[in-house]
């Protein structure tokens, strides 16, 4: 993002690094978050993600490198950060004993909000999270989905201008987290920068620029369709009737790289995917098998770049 004025900018690190003793949980991230955009951050468990929302929150300091949020230093301008920030992370701080109302009533006086603009807001965050038929349900009450929704309406109900969202969807139902990144789009459309974390590939694929994250380190950045491109072979999706019994057969046929299971089937890189397919069909004795290449999906990235990475290391 080298030509993005500063001014443009939510997000900007260079060099962040977080060490616990001798564990390096964040190493060197370089990263700038243009200004309305919905950031995915992706990575798996262990992996920093988590470690580095805290430092841009202004909770963690770090041990080397500079960062600032809202054109506030991550490290001198915590408490500035804190009030231009609105932070939501996959436990929810919700107090389940208190109505929904009252939750919102609660988190008004955490933020300080004027009174004459606190029932506003609360209107404001019953409507956008479609909680007005729940607004006197005791929180302990609601689905996931629902206690979701509360938290993020909670999280920003001082107007934010940056979101941080740390693994949201963790534990929701498909379609509740369909639902929330609904409400996602809807608040970048307004001009929020969304900063997520997530594990979800599907939630990976909804974002405007990721990162890939992976031992503490950034080791892709780009636009979903941008690093699919640096897929480094093709991709074979084979369909048959006991993929897990055939895969080890396919991963010996010559120039079959690795072969994983993927849903129903399996996902073989190759380095010729027309001169693999006829090998993979005469290999497999089903009645039907079926094998055609296909573009690389994110989570053929994902594996291929981890797989890269664990051998380097």
């Amino acid at each position: 993002m080298a030509d993005t004025p500063a001014s443009d900018i939510a997000v900007s690190l260079r060099d962040l690094t977080k060490r616990f003793g001798d564990f390096v949980a964040v190493n060197g991230v370089t990263l700038d978050v243009p200004k309305g955009e919905v950031f995915g951050f992706l990575g798996p468990n262990g992996a920093g993600k988590s470690t580095t929302i805290r430092m841009l929150c202004g909770i963690l300091p770090p041990t080397s490198g500079t960062g600032t949020v809202a054109g506030f230093d991550i490290v001198s301008q915590s408490e500035q950060i804190k009030s231009n920030i609105g932070y939501m992370s996959q436990k929810f701080s919700l107090y389940e004993d208190l109505t929904v109302e009252e939750n919102i009533d609660f988190y008004s006086g955490i933020y300080r909000i004027e009174a004459g603009k606190k029932q506003q807001r609360k209107e404001w965050v019953i409507e956008m999270a479609g909680l007005t038929d729940k607004r006197q349900a005791r929180t302990a009450t609601l689905s996931g989905g629902w206690k979701q929704r509360l938290a993020l309406g909670c999280a920003i109900l001082h107007e934010p201008p940056i979101i941080f969202l740390d693994e949201p969807t963790s534990g929701v139902d498909p379609i509740s987290r369909r639902s929330f990144w609904e409400l996602i789009y809807r608040l970048a459309g307004e001009g929020a920068t969304v900063f997520v974390t997530t594990h979800y590939m599907e939630e990976a694929e909804c974002c405007d620029r990721l990162g890939f994250i992976f031992g503490g380190e950034l080791i892709a950045l780009g636009a979903p369709t941008e690093l699919k491109k640096l897929f480094p072979a093709e991709i074979v999706e084979v369909r048959c009737e006991r993929p897990f019994d055939a895969m080890g057969r396919l991963e010996s046929l010559p120039g079959v790289h690795h072969a994983a299971l993927f849903g129903a089937g399996l996902h073989l890189v190759v380095e010729n995917a027309r001169e693999t397919i006829p090998r993979v069909l005469e290999t497999i004795a089903d009645s039907a098998p079926r094998a055609e290449q296909i573009t690389p999906s994110l989570e053929d990235l994902f594996v291929s770049l981890l797989e890269q990475k664990s051998k380097v290391a």
